[in-house]
């Protein structure tokens, strides 16, 4: 007699019927959904930000920053368009939104059905007659009727992902813009030290002189030959600091070799005529920071996630074996076949554990992303008026400068020279008058340099992208 047994599992009939359901084509697609980071990145910035992932993109974006920099001088917007083409760290940054996007991906897939095969009565001369060859198809049931929700935390991870992008792409525009105001506002402070060392370059000779024919004292020589030396010192700590505010500039539009010979300009763009009114500063902020945008995603994503654990605090496994059984048997010369159906069904019980532990830690996870997701929309209320405050004073401190203290200074080294001319005024007062101008400018060219980083800043408190943005970025990767 040979016995001939094999299961085949109908069950294996549903994950055909539902893998027929469309696969969202947005995470499978090579872009991983990049499109909404350039649209975020565009509201933020007016600048294109690209995702290299192969040769003749990478080629390509090497031939546009080559363009950009042939330029005579690397400007503010020049500068954030080199730094979101060629940034390194950032393309490296771009990789967790294609993780997201397999994740995201994965999740809509059905679950492998599991197979085992085997065989009994090999080898034994008694059982010649006695074949047993038995296949089983198991598949989880608990993951099918959970897919949804799981697809649904998938989707806002992978939305979470997108802004996070979004997120960092503006921070480091904004970090490059910034490093851009320091670095020209540095040159510019070097060439207003040079021009009050060659007045004390003139000064200490003319003192020389003077100490040779017996006019001026040792104690005045050494003053003057003493302000050349320190204000000598003070000229190579703004060469150094100018040197050291291009490198960081240098870094973060990503350049090196020749690329890194770039000009910028000697001086900062002027004050605006006027300043851009933004009467609903916080809900211009509300709406726009792609930070708070992701902490209301987080706080989707966890809700779902509680959903989903609710789901099943219960059952946490769920197998279903179905099939039939179909036997041969050979006597007296002829063969006989009997098929019958089988069908098993596996959980586990929740005698110890209720899931009320698993629940709790998903109530507790939800009420955290709740807080935070306030917490956020209160910091972003302050933070915006805090920018627009200081982008207000920081624009009439630099106004005060260029309208009133300056002019004063101009106009104080006018008459000393008129004075000078008709022999009232010394030579050395003279001097001494045109480096308190030099003072004054070098602050005025500070008071503009905030102006501008106060302008840098007003963005990032609008958009998105500073330190809390770049922190918040971080944890969500």
């Amino acid at each position: 007699m040979t016995i001939q047994k094999f299961k085949l599992a109908a069950i294996i009939g549903l994950p055909l019927v539902l893998a027929g359901c469309a696969t969202n084509t947005e995470y499978s697609a090579g872009d991983a959904g990049f499109t909404a980071v350039e649209a975020k990145v565009g509201a933020g910035t007016a600048k294109r930000s690209v995702w290299i992932q192969n040769r003749q993109q990478a080629e390509k974006a090497e031939a546009q920053v080559k363009a950009l920099l042939a330029r005579k001088s690397v400007d503010a917007d020049t500068a954030v368009q080199v730094a979101l083409l060629n940034n390194k760290g950032l393309q490296a940054a771009y990789a967790d939104l294609g993780d997201a996007s397999a994740d995201a991906w994965q999740a809509t897939m059905l679950l492998n059905p599991t197979i085992s095969i085997g065989t009994s009565g090999i080898g034994a001369p008694e059982l010649q007659a006695y074949r047993a060859i038995e296949g089983l198809i198991t598949t989880n049931i608990l993951a099918l009727i959970t897919r949804e929700k799981t697809i649904a935390v998938a989707d806002a991870r992978f939305r979470q992902a997108q802004l996070a992008a979004a997120l960092q792409t503006l921070a480091l525009a904004g970090e490059t813009r910034r490093a851009w105001v320091e670095t020209v506002s540095a040159w510019e402070t070097v060439t207003q030290l040079n021009r009050a060392q060659a007045a004390a370059d003139a000064a200490s000779e003319l003192a020389a002189k003077l100490g040779e024919t017996g006019a001026m004292g040792k104690a005045d020589q050494a003053r003057e030959h003493v302000f050349n030396a320190e204000l000598a010192g003070q000229v190579a700590e703004a060469r150094l600091a100018a040197r050291l505010a291009k490198e960081n500039l240098t870094r973060k539009m990503g350049l090196w070799g020749a690329n890194a010979e770039y000009r910028v300009p000697n001086r900062l763009p002027d004050l605006p005529k006027a300043l851009s009114r933004l009467d609903s500063i916080e809900a211009e902020a509300l709406k726009r920071r792609v930070d708070l945008q992701m902490a209301r995603l987080d706080l989707e994503a966890v809700a779902k996630s509680y959903r989903l654990t609710e789901a099943t605090r219960f059952v946490s496994d769920l197998t279903l074996v179905a099939g039939a059984e179909t036997e041969r048997e050979r006597e007296d010369g002829g063969t006989k076949f009997e098929t019958t159906g089988q069908a098993e069904l596996e959980f586990s019980i929740p005698i110890f554990d209720t899931g009320q532990a698993s629940l709790r830690k998903a109530e507790l996870a939800h009420m955290r992303a709740a807080n935070l997701l306030a917490e956020k929309a209160v910091n972003i209320r302050s933070e915006a008026r805090s920018a627009y405050q200081a982008y207000r004073s920081r624009y009439d401190i630099a106004r005060h400068y260029r309208n009133t203290v300056v002019p004063l200074r101009t106009k104080i080294e006018e008459e000393a020279t008129l004075s000078y001319n008709g022999m009232i005024t010394s030579t050395f007062e003279l001097l001494a008058d045109n480096r308190s101008k030099v003072d004054s400018v070098i602050l005025t060219i500070n008071a503009k340099r905030d102006f501008w980083l106060a302008d840098a800043d007003l963005m990032t408190a609008i958009h998105g992208g500073g330190e809390a943005g770049a922190a918040a970025a971080a944890g969500a990767d």
